[in-house]
Parts: C-alpha cells; sequence; structure tokens
C-alpha cells in the first residue's frame, strides 16, 4: 500500500505543458497530443517520504514528475536500501514495471513533489492508434535497457572521485536543461542515499565531498551546492561527463 498525499486538481494538458519537451509528448505530432492529454487524468500530490508506489504493487500507470523529485530503490538482502534512480521534473518513473507488471522498486518523494498519473492500460490502447506514441515508448525502454548497461560499465570501472564527479556533472546537466542554474542547485538525496546510488559508502561519499570542497572544485553548505571550478570537475569525471549514465528511469 502506498503513502500518497491523494490526487488534486485536474492537471494542464500535455500539450500545454511547459515539461513536455522531457515527457511523453516528445516526438508526437501536435495534432496527435491532444489525445494524449485524455490519458492524464490526475495529477498525485506527495509530502516529503511519501510513497508514490511499492515494490511488488501492481502496474496501473506510469508517472512523470510534474515538480519536486523522487528516488526508487531496493531492498537487498541484508535489509540495506539500495537506491536505484534519481527522478526530477520531466522524467518518467514507473517503467519498470512493464516487464511483469508489478513495480520491480520502490518510489519515494525526495521533497514535496508532484507527479501525472498516466494509466498503463490506456496508454496501451492509444499507443497502437499513434505510431508516434508508439515509437516514443520504445525509445523510453531502450533508454532504460542502455542506461542500465552505461550504470553498470560505470560502477565496475570508475574510481570512486569519478563516480561522484559523473553524477554530479549528470544532475547539473538535467537541471540545466530545465531552465535551473547548472552550477549551483541543491542536493536532494543524502550522502548515505549517494553513496547507495553510487555504490560507494557513506564515509567515502563525504570524504570526496570534502576532498572536492578543499580543492576549491565545490562548495557545499547544508544541501546546496555550487560548483566553482566546473572543468576540474569535467576532468575529474574524464570522458565520462559525456554520457548521460546517471540518468535512469525507472
Amino acid at each position: 500500500m502506498t503513502t500518497q498525499s491523494g490526487p488534486t486538481s485536474p492537471p494542464p494538458r500535455c500539450s500545454a505543458c511547459s515539461l513536455s519537451q522531457f515527457c511523453l509528448p516528445v516526438g508526437i505530432p501536435q495534432n496527435e497530443l491532444t489525445r494524449l492529454d485524455q490519458l492524464v487524468a490526475e495529477r498525485i500530490r506527495l509530502k516529503k517520504g511519501d510513497a508514490l508506489y511499492l515494490y511488488g504493487d501492481p502496474l496501473r500507470a506510469i508517472f512523470g514528475v510534474r515538480f519536486g523529485s523522487l528516488k526508487s530503490y531496493i531492498d537487498s538482502e541484508d535489509g540495506r536500501e539500495q537506491v536505484v534512480g534519481l527522478h526530477i521534473q520531466g522524467e518518467l518513473l514507473g517503467l519498470d514495471a512493464i516487464a511483469d507488471e508489478r513495480h520491480a522498486s520502490t518510489a519515494v518523494a525526495l521533497e514535496d513533489s508532484e507527479v501525472c498519473v498516466v494509466r498503463f492500460a490506456e496508454l496501451e490502447k492509444l499507443s497502437a492508434q499513434v505510431p508516434s506514441l508508439q515509437r516514443q515508448l520504445h525509445r523510453l525502454l531502450s533508454l532504460e535497457i542502455r542506461n542500465d548497461h552505461r550504470m553498470l560499465l560505470s560502477l565496475g570501472t570508475m574510481r570512486a572521485e569519478q563516480r561522484l564527479a559523473v553524477f554530479l556533472l549528470n544532475l547539473s546537466e538535467r537541471l540545466s536543461m530545465r531552465g535551473y542554474a547548472a552550477n549551483e542547485f541543491v542536493l536532494r538525496m543524502s550522502r548515505e542515499e549517494i553513496g547507495s546510488y553510487l555504490g560507494l559508502t557513506l564515509e567515502t561519499v563525504s570524504r570526496l565531498f570534502s576532498r572536492l570542497q578543499q580543492s576549491g572544485v565545490l562548495s557545499i553548505k547544508q544541501r546546496r551546492l555550487k560548483v566553482t571550478d566546473p572543468d576540474a570537475l569535467r576532468h575529474l569525471a574524464g570522458e565520462s561527463c559525456q554520457a548521460p549514465a546517471i540518468s535512469r528511469p525507472r
């Protein structure tokens, strides 16, 4: 059972949404967007810590983040939380449930957030009638597979400071695309959550942040981070900063 705060007022139309360039409508002709509007029947508002869905919940919908951010995670065999995704405005989550119609992770709000609800049964029906929507679904699923491959590669081959640098650069790029400052933002995930996401211990993440701050690459005040030397951060990331390896729809 989820701990959603519940639906709010009817959502704005996809065709008029400022986030449509990042979400399902990408590449869908304007004359077909009005049909997509009918799929988004509601929005759900979440408070920080609310679960949107739980591991094992049946697939009923996929979700687009309208504002705020969420993490997705699974529980490891020893009971630890393994973070597998960070989702910000304009990104979809819930795609992990398509394979066997049950969610393979739990999604929780990192801050007060709101998501658009796209009922999956209706989405499947409409995608069979609108080829551009079907192509977009295939594209999103292909990105899911590709990003999983990149994530595995990065965790297996990168040094700890590279992983953190790539994560920060990737997050900076995603926020910049949405009109936010590229070099100054709030880290919604805790250091422990970042470590879980990147396959690092809390102690390692804390040590790396301290090292980057001491060397003048970053400045951090509470959770507000400023990249003071972007070139140095890109140098730390190496060629990996060219690939959005950590951006993973779930």
